[in-house]
């Protein structure tokens, strides 16, 4: 992707590949990066259960 598509990219495809870059620079292992998406996907999904459509 360059640098002009992803400036028109829909926001989480930017999160999406802040969070890679960012996951990449740690250098951990692939597990433990899987294991705590995973963490944040369900509390990111409890949290959106919770919040009261307007």
């Amino acid at each position: 992707m360059n640098k002009s598509s992803l400036e028109s990219a829909p926001k989480h495809i930017k999160l999406a590949i802040d969070l890679i870059m960012l996951l990449e620079q740690e250098e951990l292992e692939s597990q433990v990066v899987l294991d705590a998406l995973e963490v944040v996907t369900k509390d990111f999904k409890k949290k959106v259960i919770q919040i009261p459509s307007v």
